[in-house]
């Protein structure tokens, strides 16, 4: 893709990516870019460009060399040492008269540096008399330094232009005077950009204001510092937040912004915006970057956002129409529509092409008169006229259908009435229709469906009963059109207040019957088999005979019922008997009542073996079609068919919700980058995708869920929304819902970027304004997938996937593994991310947005070879995320190798979620207790016990509770067993660990910490077995054990682990690790003496001196229970500078920790004190979470980590050989690529590498304001 690119974007392109992703140092929080020089300049010879990059208090230098004949090769080189400052550098340029030699750099202060880059030493050093704090800086230089201008946006919401190199400037202590003052903003600027051509200068505000200067010629030789009285020529207000980067060209300005939208202003005409690139989640966009484009070629424009993610753009030339590329559009077109009546039903008509135009669309139009009009090319025409029964009342569809044994496509229109009649014609010739009878009631709904060599026609009904027809297109002798129609046994609804079929779809199948999932206005979701006639009745045009279908009654039960009531007792259970009456009509295989709540289902569609449906209710469901055995569904009924003993049944996997206030869902559409040119032919060619089977023969959940748009109304717009991203791309103000409408394109359901709407407004057929022709997609091109746009609050390690097709390939074995992770955040998200340990590459797998608030802490429960470095080709994992307002969610993620897309894929099914408000709500006597803090959060989470029917976990809470949940995958429920306020101020962290004797029992024990600075130890053993025998859930609430002072405040990670369980005579010792807001390490030991006659206070097994032999604090022992006492306890008070936030353990004995402070350390833990053998430098600020994991790479890859550049990051180097790795010492290392890796061989050969630890970056520390809440 980069050979696309003109030149001079070519390497603007790659300065957006340095100054987006580099970091030389540790220290460099938001490295930035200066500029590029060029070294060589040769068409066939490598060329090589000199970089700047700055960030932090420090400059460094690279050398970016590209080789024409390799085309997209491109290599980094540092060149010298790092160069330290003594302030924040805000802007660097290079001195083009000086031969590279020497850069200038703005600094935060008001003052420029000129910088030695051959010694690495600032030569001079100028301040201005304004001495201020600059937020943005802009340097213009030429040849020399004393051409320099700088332009610099202050604290006090004013633009000063200085010179620093006028006079005297060899002397540090002669301030350069003001030049020019620029007043106007009402916040501090944040960006500068200038234009020379045009002497523009344009600045971006806190003030949500992007304002265009007439400044005049600034810079150049002698250093011009433009007119002397400059005015603003435009003031161009459009973010809705602070605006954080500004690029000034001829004619356009581009401006990024917290709102995470990039604007491209008009703003020599009109000052309107004419484009509205949006593509990144939450948190803004940073970075802008805009090519210089020659004449009316275009611009590309590239983004950088706080998520991680970069994406670019392509924005047209000046000479096209300029048309609004945002997502909101006011402009509507009235098709005035003359016709007899009012418009009642709009559809488009005609084949829809992936390929055409807006102007080459049809629509179809029925009125209350019962007459049908259809536009083409800007005129109206009466396609068909109906009897008297027809008006007042009608429901229509249309459908394309492909002419049988022909490639001619012909538009099928049907229109239905109250009473039950059914009009059936093409719209090319409507003479050539049949007219068909759905019962004598009134037609609800039709739907069409199509199949590979007709279509099917759905037709709902009185009584629930919905008729079906499959029809065929056929040309006569005579090249007219020929109708064929085959009726088929009809579908019996359950029975609820609003009986009528909304959305069906046919679910095909080689080796089994075909079925039929269908949606009713009840909001339920059914199941139908489908079972054709053998009798083929087809109609032809010729005759015009009319196919009736006889009203069909239920017969009365034996016992006095109705068949109706015994659907409603199978409805309750989820799935249903494979029964038809006598008279033929099928009732239902499984049914989930009410799914989409009482509103109705709007809409149900199948890819890749999934289902997906629409309501009202503001969700989509995911859900597929399984097998249940007899026993797991109930009773069985005694008229039950020998086909139906597989007892197929509808299982909602999970839940997707629209944004706030969107409840009113109509569709979805897959988005067009999810589909491959050879999954559209075949779609084309059968109806879905054929993917592997399952032993039921149906579509097996071949790789992730695929990313789609939602289709709905928000208040008075018709909307498109993306939920991953959380933003609109396509709205139109129509008034809301209760209408009918069209969007355009939906060819096979896919949506392509762009769209525009038909439908009815008061009587009028109104359509919004089209896309111009050759729009560019709306997301632009994602050159890195983002992940979270604000604060991630906790990562977990799930397991390693293998490509398993490449085993004989050119890609080596380590660049195959992918490590998943999964990532939470305060943007109320969990991302399940693949990672590439070796090239560092990142794929989003899925995005699951059920939190209503930040999430605090997760756990996984992965298969046991997962956590073992085995190379795994698919992956189970359940997972439970926890955080604000006390909910926790439970997912299950299947994971394994997409051969299509070649990544790993994901599936998550969602098992159940809970929350504590909705708790309290079903208790019994609820208001004799007290109200649950509705601003509860869970802060920790661990995994007690796991069984065979659920787990068990313990949950840490800000409310001061410790609460035991028992989470059932197959029930899909979460209950809360007990809790217990002992700590009475917030918990932080728990964590457990099991023990087991000699004779085989087993022992749980839970540690919990508050912000007291305690760690509490609980004996969990009875309280599991008590919660376990008690059918109501009230458990006997356990007291602690034992009580350890560990810290001076509060603790905020613990790591527990046992030495040689079981193998001393009477017990054993286990070992708790903590880090707390004080900074200090605490590994504490505890002896456990099991209950078979050990005598307190000693034992054969343990050692009589303790280094810490009297503690404060209760020591609650039972002769028949376990003995617990404090055995010794060792301090690192200065662990870290800063609270230490995360403590995890790599195996026994070896612990990694990290804080604020941007260290990550490893510890030896031996028993009798804490050694440090290692530490390194994050570039991730403000770490919050952790997660590590042995490497299986082996030993080649410990020893390539030991053989790279001895510097690493934050100036910290090691060298020491491979051979003294062997021997136990830890090392330091860094990579030709920055990142780091720790080597141990103690016992086990151990990696841990900057990819292999994993750092979640977030506010600052959380567990601070939670104790400041309590107290």
């Amino acid at each position: 893709m980069l050979e696309c690119f003109s030149t001079s974007f070519y390497f603007v392109f790659i300065c957006t990516l340095l100054r987006l992703f580099i970091g030389i140092s540790a220290i460099f929080h938001s490295s930035v870019l200066a500029c590029l020089f060029p070294a060589i300049s040769c068409t066939t010879e490598p060329i090589c460009y000199d970089v700047a990059v700055f960030g932090g208090k420090a400059v460094r230098l690279l050398r970016l060399h590209r080789d024409p004949q390799i085309g997209e090769h491109i290599h980094l080189e540092l060149l010298g040492p790092l160069m330290e400052l003594q302030d924040w550098a805000l802007d660097v340029r290079w001195l083009s008269g000086d031969h590279q030699s020497q850069l200038c750099v703005a600094v935060a202060h008001n003052s420029a540096l000129l910088l030695d880059v051959s010694q690495g030493q600032a030569v001079i050093q100028r301040s201005c008399q304004e001495g201020c704090l600059l937020y943005s800086a802009l340097l213009l230089t030429h040849d020399f330094w004393s051409d320099t201008v700088l332009v610099g946006g202050t604290v006090f919401n004013q633009l000063v232009l200085w010179k620093p190199g006028e006079g005297n400037s060899s002397r540090a202590n002669v301030k350069a005077p003001v030049e020019r003052r620029l007043l106007g903003h009402s916040g501090v600027i944040f960006s500068i950009s200038y234009i020379l051509e045009r002497g523009y200068l344009a600045s971006a505000s806190d003030d949500r204001s992007v304002r265009v200067w007439g400044v005049g010629a600034l810079g150049g030789p002698g250093g011009k510092c433009g007119d002397l009285n400059p005015a603003c020529l435009q003031v161009l207000y459009g973010h809705q937040a602070r605006v954080f980067s500004v690029h000034l060209s001829p004619g356009k300005v581009f401006s990024a912004g917290e709102d995470g939208a990039c604007l491209v202003w008009d703003w020599a005409r009109d000052g309107k915006v004419v484009h509205a690139l949006k593509g990144h989640r939450a948190g803004g966009v940073r970075a802008l970057a805009v090519s210089e484009g020659e004449g009316g070629e275009g611009k590309w424009v590239a983004t950088g956002g706080a998520d991680g993610g970069v994406r670019l753009w392509r924005v047209e030339g000046e000479e096209k129409d300029e048309s609004m590329e945002e997502a909101v559009t006011e402009r509507l077109t009235d098709l005035k529509f003359p016709g007899d009546g009012l418009p009642k039903v709009v559809r488009i008509a005609g084949e829809e092409d992936e390929n055409m135009s807006w102007s080459q669309i049809k629509f179809v139009v029925c009125t209350d008169k019962g007459l049908v009009y259809q536009y083409s090319h800007g005129m109206w025409e009466v396609v068909w006229q109906g009897p008297p029964e027809f008006q007042s009342y009608c429901v229509m569809e249309t459908v394309t259908v492909t002419v049988k044994q022909s490639v001619a496509k012909a538009c099928l229109c049907a229109v239905g009435n109250i009473s039950g009649s059914l009009q059936l014609f093409p719209t090319s010739h409507p003479h050539c229709g049949i007219h068909l009878s759905a019962g004598s009631g009134k037609i609800h709904s039709l739907i069409w469906q199509k199949a590979e060599s007709g279509v099917y026609l759905l037709a709902s009904g009185a009584e629930g009963l919905v008729y079906r027809w499959f029809v065929e297109v056929n040309f006569s002798r005579e090249g007219s059109i020929v109708l064929g129609v085959n009726p088929l046994p009809c579908f019996l609804l359950p029975p609820c207040a609003k009986r009528w079929l909304t959305a069906a779809v046919r679910l095909r199948s080689r080796s089994q019957p075909v079925l039929w999932v269908c949606g009713d206005r009840r909001g339920s979701l059914i199941m139908f088999p489908d079972r054709e006639q053998t009798k083929q009745n087809e109609v032809h045009e010729e005759g015009m005979s009319e196919v009736l279908l006889r009203d069909r009654k239920q017969p009365a039960h034996e016992e006095g019922g109705t068949a109706q009531d015994d659907i409603c007792a199978d409805v309750k259970q989820g799935t249903m008997d494979t029964r038809e009456n006598p008279d033929g009509v099928l009732e239902p295989l499984s049914c989930l009542f009410g799914v989409h709540g009482k509103q109705g289902v709007t809409s149900v569609c199948e890819y890749r073996g999934l289902l997906y449906s629409t309501g009202r209710d503001g969700c989509v469901r995911v859900f597929r079609v399984q097998s249940a055995k007899h026993a797991e569904t109930g009773r069985i009924s005694a008229g039950q068919s020998a086909e139906n003993k597989e007892r197929l049944q509808l299982e909602v996997l999970r839940v997707q919700r629209a944004c706030r206030g969107m409840e009113w869902l109509e569709r979805i559409l897959i988005l067009r980058s999810e589909i491959s040119e050879e999954e559209l032919g075949e779609e084309s060619e059968h109806g879905f995708l054929e993917g592997e089977k399952d032993e039921l023969g149906f579509n097996r959940v071949k790789g992730r869920e695929a990313r789609f748009v939602i289709v709905g109304f928000h208040a008075v717009h018709f909307v498109v929304w993306d939920p991953v991203k959380q933003e609109r791309l396509l709205a139109v103000p129509c008034g809301g819902g209760h209408r009918s409408w069209s969007l355009w394109p939906s060819y096979k359901g896919v949506w392509p970027g762009y769209g525009a709407l038909v439908f009815i407004k008061q009587g009028s057929v109104l359509a919004s304004e089209p896309p111009r022709e050759g729009a560019g997609k709306s997301g632009g091109w994602g050159l890195r997938e983002g992940v979270h746009g604000r604060g991630i609050g906790c990562v977990c390690r799930l397991g390693r996937i293998v490509d398993a097709e490449n085993d004989g390939g050119k890609v080596g074995r380590e660049e195959r593994q992918w490590e998943i992770v999964v990532m939470g955040g305060e943007d109320t998200s969990l991302s399940v991310l693949a990672v590439n340990p070796i090239t560092g590459s990142i794929k989003v797998l899925s995005v699951i947005t059920d939190h209503i608030s930040s999430v605090r802490t997760m756990t996984a429960i992965t298969s046991p070879d997962a956590g073992r470095g085995r190379q795994l080709r698919s992956l189970s994992a359940l997972l439970l995320s926890a955080g604000g307002r006390a909910q926790i969610q439970c997912y299950r993620l299947l994971l394994a190798w997409d051969r299509q897309r070649a990544a790993p894929s994901c599936q998550v099914i969602q098992v159940a979620s809970h929350r504590l408000d909705a708790e309290w709500e079903r208790r019994r006597n609820r208001h004799k207790t007290v109200k649950m803090d509705p601003e509860t959060r869970y802060m920790s989470i661990t995994v007690v016990d796991e069984k065979t029917d659920g787990v068990l976990v313990a949950l840490s809470c800000s409310d001061g509770a410790i609460r035991l949940l028992s989470v059932s995958e197959g029930k899909r429920q979460i209950d809360l067993l007990w809790e217990t306020f002992h700590h009475q101020r917030c918990v932080l962290s728990v964590a457990t660990c099991n023990l087991e004797d000699d004779k085989g029992s087993r022992y749980k024990l839970l540690f919990s910490a508050a912000t007291d600075g305690k760690v509490a130890l609980w004996h969990l053993t009875e309280a599991l077995l008590s919660s376990s025998d008690n059918a109501s859930g009230a458990a006997t609430r356990p007291m602690p054990c034992l009580e350890i002072p560990a810290h001076q405040s509060g603790v905020n990670s613990l790591a527990v682990w046992a030495e040689n369980p079981g193998q001393q005579e009477c017990g054993c010792l286990v070992t708790v690790a903590s880090g707390g807001d004080d900074g200090q390490l605490t590994v504490s030991t505890v002896r456990v003496q099991y209950p078979d006659g050990a005598k307190i206070g000693g034992s054969r097994g343990f050692p009589q001196t303790s280094e810490s032999p009297a503690l404060p604090g209760p020591q609650f022992q039972h002769t028949d229970q376990l003995r617990l006492s404090l055995r010794s306890q060792a301090h690192v008070e200065l662990a870290h500078a800063a609270p230490l936030t995360a403590l995890k353990l790599l195996s026994p004995g070896l612990l990694v920790s990290t804080s604020s402070d941007q260290r990550v350390c490893l510890w030896k833990v031996s028993s009798d004190r804490v050694s440090h053998s290692g530490a390194l430098c994050s570039h991730v600020a403000d770490a919050a979470g952790l997660a590590v994991w042995e490497g299986g790479g082996g030993e080649n890859m410990a020893r390539r980590g030991v053989e790279a550049e001895g510097e690493t990051a934050g100036g910290i180097s090691s060298q020491e050989t491979a051979d003294e790795v062997k021997g136990g010492e830890s090392t330091e290392a860094g990579r030709e690529t920055g990142d780091l890796v720790w080597s141990i061989d103690d016992e086990k050969r151990a990696e841990v590498n900057t990819r292999g630890i994993h750092l979640a970056k977030s506010s600052p520390s959380a567990a601070m304001k939670c104790q400041k809440g309590n107290r």
